[in-house]
């Protein structure tokens, strides 16, 4: 896949625990580990927005396009 999400990155810059995110976001932590593990098809500009919001990082510090 191409869009690579980099969620535990940002987690681990800010030693946040993935329920506490889930918690904060507004997700289940299984809905979370969808979204780090790369299953998910779309993603809401309102989640990408909370996730943004909750780690303080833009858009582009959460997905990263990789050619291949």
């Amino acid at each position: 896949m191409p869009i690579v999400v980099r969620i535990d990155v940002e987690l681990a810059r800010r030693k946040m625990s993935v329920g506490e995110f889930a918690e904060r976001v507004g997700l289940t932590p299984a809905n979370v580990a969808v979204l780090k593990n790369g299953r998910a098809k779309a993603v809401r500009f309102s989640t990408l927005e909370a996730m943004c919001r909750v780690l303080d990082c833009q858009p582009g510090d959460l997905l990263e396009w990789v050619d291949g």
